[in-house]
């Protein structure tokens, strides 16, 4: 079809193409600023409660999320073995490396198009954090509500300025971020949780039905009778944990662009999925694999970055490079820190080697940010398309409260019911026809 112009829109029914754009969007400083500063709270929260060393580890090296993958029912006989004599390792420490090795391994077996690889490493994280919960469930539960307050401050205002440049090709700053952040906090915090508090208490009604089985005669009678009501719970908590697990990416989104609270980010994040899984399906897979491309290029970056570094240093050292080689073992694609080699006995030295075991963690760290900026970037996109998809809303649609700026000439501005009636009521009765338009 030709439009006015006389140009062929080819592309204008696929929206795909808009989710390449999220590299530009989470590259951005003020996005990798609120990432970093999550990160490095979580870090610095995760190094505190790892004081408290908790998770057995073998002589071999094998700890008990290795066990737990491999066997789950060789888990307590490892803690049995190796309590008393074996090492001790912190929870958080534990999850950071394995879920450090299985993002990797995921990223070489998708590079290898080795989907079954890809599909296992990342079941296998799910796995790290069912066996954090069970075997450390206090520790695990304080670190992971720390998590979400953090990722609620840093990741909603990612997603809020992702939505706003977006919508408006615009770029807002980074107080205006934090301050809808801050804002929002409440709802980004309680948006994840809810569908799990709710799944809880259908799953206590189901369990108390078990528990009152086990009274004579009238437990089995009632188990009986009662079984169609669990059937309904059991029913509601699948649709819950589908629509929780395939929707939980669009919820901070939707608080983002709808400036809502948690209920409503619910109900979008389920209702689009529900409504177009396919879709949905798609865009997260392509902004899946556009990701794992752009982190390739990120850590390629960075991994240059050091290794130029390195090698000028390399040059001015004197006498074999030992000294160089004592503080700073060497750059590896896969480990920037080089070889695992003990510090320096002499005080300047030492000091050299862990303030350039800093240096290069902040670059790891700038890294990683990347990561959680290209997250709540590419989701914010995905939400914006599936909006667009099953609401008929026009992409350059994005609530802004009172004290936001006016949006720029490529934004829509929000306009509510009352102030349709408003204009309709202020505006002069007419009986001309005005040219162009027809009755």
């Amino acid at each position: 079809m030709v439009d006015e112009k006389g140009t062929v829109p080819l592309l204008s029914s696929f929206l795909f193409p808009r989710i390449f754009q999220t590299f530009r969007l989470s590259i951005q400083p003020t996005k990798l600023i609120l990432a970093f500063s999550a990160l490095a709270a979580i870090c610095a929260a995760g190094r505190i409660m790892d004081f408290s060393k908790t998770v057995v580890v073998s002589p071999s090296g094998n700890t008990e999320l290795d066990e737990y993958v491999l066997d789950q029912g060789e888990v307590d006989e490892h803690i049995r073995l190796f309590a008393a004599s074996g090492e001790r390792r912190g929870v958080f420490s534990t999850l950071w490396d394995f879920g450090a090795k299985r993002f990797h391994g995921a990223l070489i077996a998708l590079s290898g198009r080795n989907i079954l690889q890809v599909v296992s490493n990342i079941v296998a994280c799910f796995v790290a954090l069912a066996w954090a919960f069970q075997y450390h469930p206090g520790y695990s539960i304080l670190l992971f509500a720390f998590v979400l307050a953090a990722m609620s401050v840093s990741g909603g205002a990612i997603c809020r300025l992702a939505a706003l440049q977006f919508a408006q090709a615009e770029k807002p700053g980074l107080g205006e971020g934090i301050r809808f952040g801050v804002r929002k906090f409440q709802s980004f915090f309680t948006a994840p949780i809810t569908p799990i508090a709710i799944i809880l208490v259908l799953g206590a009604f189901i369990f108390l039905l078990g528990l009152v089985g086990n009274i004579p005669v009238v437990g089995e009678l009632s188990v009986g009778l009662l079984l169609p009501l669990a059937f309904v719970g059991a029913a509601v908590v699948t649709v819950l944990a589908i629509g929780a697990l395939a929707g939980f990416n669009l919820m901070f989104p939707a608080i983002a662009y709808e400036d809502s609270d948690c209920f409503d980010a619910i109900s979008r994040s389920f209702s689009y999925v529900y409504a177009k899984p396919w879709t949905m399906g798609f865009y997260t897979a392509l902004a899946a694999i556009y990701g794992a491309i752009c982190y390739a290029f990120v850590r390629f970056f960075a991994f240059s970055l050091l290794l130029i570094a390195y090698l000028f240093l390399e040059i001015g050292f004197l006498q074999a490079n030992e000294k160089l080689a004592a503080i700073w073992p060497g750059v590896g694609f896969t480990n920037f820190l080089g070889a695992s080699v003990g510090p320096p006995q002499q005080w300047s030295a030492w000091l050299a080697y862990y303030l350039i075991r800093i240096w290069v963690l902040v670059v790891v760290g700038l890294m990683v940010s990347f990561v959680i900026s290209f997250y709540f970037s590419a989701n914010t996109i995905v939400y914006a398309l599936m909006r667009n998809r099953v609401d008929k809303v026009a992409l350059e649609e994005v609530y802004l409260s009172s004290d936001e700026p006016e949006p720029g000439p490529f934004a829509a501005a929000h306009v509510t019911d009352d102030s349709l009636g408003q204009a309709d009521a202020a505006a002069p009765e007419t009986t001309e026809d005005k040219p162009g338009t027809s009755e």
